[in-house]
């Protein structure tokens, strides 16, 4: 018999049908009630089997973690939590279950330990429910982009560039380590090298993307990207996604409307088909805020937070304006911010984000026009000489979500810029090259999948909503 999933068997309606179920036992209990999952939703469908009529040595081997197929006729529930229910005629146990050795066993374990069991961890409510939203996420956001044009490209893993001149990259290499070839000034040679030059992991696919951008109008990357940063915050890791959007004949204006767009139509399908998902990670959420000082509990809901930000628009102000509200806010002036905002050109921390989106606009909140001296090269300068068109879309309980730019089409503005923040323009030809032939007004910018996910699930630790976590000293899995 073909099986079914549980999903389904659950959305259906008795009919004195038989069914075939197959997954994992999270409880089984009085040697009657089984209750099972099989990943299609964060529901367990309750398998009731009949006093004596299978042998004993088969449900001794029925424990939490074991996986099961399971036939029976569907029926009305008769216990609370479910409407319907398999009473089971024919049980298999599948493959082979170590009670004593299964360490998911039905009780609550902390995210801490879940994380040190990675291959199993995605078999608990949480992480399960996480997996599914980030599942639905991105199929939204190819859904998005596709339905207004974009080009969805492949961008390179391995480059030659450092998009964002912060230098922390992992080095991609086939030299010995241990006895590589020098050159006469006794460096690394790497011309001898798989690739004839030094080259690294990723950090961004923004400039490859450029490229394509100035030929094909509107594109997107979506992949993985790469920092050797040694932090071990709950909000970094060293291997992450990123959703990065460029867009030929755009101006600042555009590319905040377009992300705007963006983030609503994302939380809105969240919203709209994880329902239940959320709805778990909603409780789970409110039961972790029960747990922390008054102070640092957050006044809205996952699920309020997630209809915050559909339900309004996002609140725009220059960054120089910002500064005026934050210098002049009571946190500030009574020191109660971690980093005090004392003059312009700083560069805003999360606190600051959060405030001005929770306390102040109690809106979503776009910053923009930001000093050229805390931005990328390639942001485009301003007419004052001091900012340049930047801009940061800050969220509640998490701030900035995404960072973007209208990008410097001038050539000489932009080579100006290579050389005031020492960047090899021997390595930046094909870039300067864009803006040679056919240069463009255009803008993009970039979404960490992760802190969407971290957003819209509720989760606090970003180590939680990736399948394998990669940050300092940890590679396990």
């Amino acid at each position: 018999m073909q099986r079914t999933k549980i999903k389904e068997i659950l959305s259906s309606a008795p009919q004195g049908q038989t069914v075939k179920a197959q997954g994992w036992v999270r409880t089984f209990r009085n040697n009657q009630f089984i209750a099972i999952n099989d990943g299609s939703t964060i529901n367990n469908i309750q398998a009731v089997v009949a006093l004596n009529t299978f042998d004993d040595t088969l449900l001794k081997r029925i424990t939490t973690g074991a996986c099961i197929s399971v036939e029976g006729e569907l029926i009305a529930s008769v216990g609370k939590g479910q409407a319907v229910e398999i009473k089971v005629n024919q049980l298999t146990v599948l493959g082979d279950s170590d009670p004593e050795e299964f360490p998911l066993q039905p009780k609550k374990h902390s995210l801490e330990f879940l994380r040190e069991k990675a291959h199993l961890r995605v078999r608990t409510n949480t992480i399960s429910a996480v997996m599914r939203v980030r599942h639905a996420m991105a199929f939204a956001i190819h859904h998005f982009f596709n339905e207004r044009g974009f080009t969805y490209v492949h961008t390179p893993i391995i480059t030659g560039s450092d998009a964002e001149g912060a230098g922390d990259m992992f080095r991609v290499t086939t030299l010995n380590i241990n006895n590589p070839p020098r050159d006469e000034s006794g460096h690394v040679d790497h011309k001898e090298d798989f690739f004839g030059r030094e080259t690294n992991l990723t950090v961004s696919g923004q400039l490859e993307g450029e490229t394509y951008a100035l030929a094909l109008g509107d594109i997107y990357t979506f992949g993985p990207t790469f920092r050797a940063e040694n932090s071990n915050t709950t909000r970094h890791l060293a291997e992450f996604w990123m959703i990065e959007p460029e867009m030929a004949f755009y101006d600042i204006t555009d590319n905040m409307q377009l992300a705007t767009d963006l983030l609503q139509y994302l939380v809105r399908y969240a919203l709209d088909h994880c329902k239940d998902d959320l709805e778990f990670l909603n409780k789970r959420a409110h039961e972790e805020e029960a747990t922390k000082p008054q102070e640092q509990r957050s006044e809205l809901s996952l699920l309020e937070r997630l209809r915050f930000v559909i339900e309004n628009d996002f609140q725009r102000l220059t960054y120089t304006e910002a500064i005026d509200i934050l210098r002049n806010s009571n946190p500030n002036k009574k020191k109660k911010f971690h980093y005090l905002v004392d003059q312009w050109g700083v560069d805003l921390q999360s606190e600051h984000e959060r405030y001005l989106v929770e306390k102040h606009f109690k809106k979503p909140v776009i910053l923009y026009d930001y000093p050229k001296d805390i931005k990328a090269f390639y942001m485009r300068q301003n007419d004052d000489g001091k900012t340049v068109a930047a801009m940061d879309v800050l969220f509640p309980g998490i701030g900035e979500i995404i960072g973007g730019s209208q990008r410097e089409e001038r050539y000489d503005q932009l080579l100006k810029r290579v050389h005031e923040m020492n960047l090899p323009e021997k390595d930046l030809w094909w870039y300067l090259d864009l803006r040679k032939f056919g240069s463009a007004p255009h803008a993009g910018f970039g979404l960490g999948f992760e802190r969407l996910i971290l957003f819209v699930t509720g989760m606090t630790n970003i180590r939680d909503v990736i399948p394998y976590p990669r940050f300092p000293k940890s590679a396990e899995f």
